[in-house]
């Protein structure tokens, strides 16, 4: 089976996950995040095929997320650091743990989380505007398709339409409704 290319999408999200949504690749780059710069870190701490490990860093690499650098010459050996646009992937990474604890949280309380560190109080990410520091929800907020413009929307989204902003689930449609 072929896999499908998302990277001439139109969509933010296709294309990102074009580059990094292989789980190895979140995961190397968790690694990254943790402090692990080297190959055979990231080998012992993930129990990747090195075969595998050499594909996602090349690609990781080439996508603009990681560096190499080489830091022995004999023999040869390279360490991969985080670039500035590996570094912007730290939103979604928190997001996902928040998310994984949250609906995915193993029995025993194991696992990570995000604590304050002053207090040790579990804390609970969530998305803010950076100018304003308001929370990221309609109906403040909404998703504009098309060209950058530094125009403002005037169509607000239908109530009845709940959105990647929305702050609550869409209403249920009933099961004899002919709405799409």
């Amino acid at each position: 089976m072929q896999r499908k290319s998302f990277a001439d999408m139109a969509c933010p999200i296709a294309r990102s996950l074009e580059q990094v949504g292989e789980w190895w690749s979140m995961l190397i780059l968790r690694d990254a995040f943790a402090g692990k710069t080297r190959f055979d870190e990231f080998q012992q701490s993930l129990g990747i095929a090195p075969n595998m490990l050499s594909r996602r860093l090349a690609s990781l690499v080439e996508s603009g997320m990681l560096e190499r650098h080489a830091y022995s010459t004999r023999p040869p050996r390279h360490e991969y650091l985080l670039t500035a646009r590996g570094r912007d992937f730290r939103t979604v990474l928190v997001a996902l743990l928040a998310f994984g604890d949250r609906h995915f949280a193993v029995g025993d309380g194991g696992g990570a989380r995000v604590v304050e560190t002053k207090t040790g109080a579990t804390v609970e990410p969530m998305l803010v505007d950076r100018r304003t520091g308001k929370e990221l929800v309609e109906p403040d907020y909404t998703i504009v398709r098309g060209r950058k413009s530094t125009t403002t929307t005037k169509a607000p989204r239908p109530k009845e339409s709940a959105g990647l902003l929305a702050a609550t689930a869409p209403a249920r449609r009933d099961a004899g409704s002919t709405q799409p």
